[in-house]
């Protein structure tokens, strides 16, 4: 199953189908990162677990990859009901 979503979210990367966060924007800021980074790290990397939201009740997933140079970075996105990726928060552990 977590392969099945993660092909999903690296079709609405390519796609260009997703949105960030203003929270994720910022942190991605804070850490020097850019929006291919997090692109990169999406398209390359593994799903560590899966949340559920306490607000929404939808699953979220934590994916650890690497940027654009090798650093590892991890993003926290989830599936939203318009069809979109929503990037939640992106952070260097």
């Amino acid at each position: 199953m977590l392969v099945r979503i993660l092909k999903r979210m690296r079709e609405k990367v390519r796609k260009r189908q997703y949105v960030m966060t203003l929270h994720a924007e910022e942190e991605m800021n804070d850490d020097g990162l850019t929006i291919y980074d997090v692109e990169h790290s999406i398209l390359t990397g593994e799903i560590l677990e899966r949340q559920k939201d306490r607000v929404t009740a939808e699953w979220k997933y934590c994916i650890s990859g690497e940027t654009v140079e090798g650093s590892q970075v991890e993003v926290t996105a989830k599936l939203s009901p318009t069809g979109k990726l929503v990037i939640i928060i992106v952070y260097i552990p």
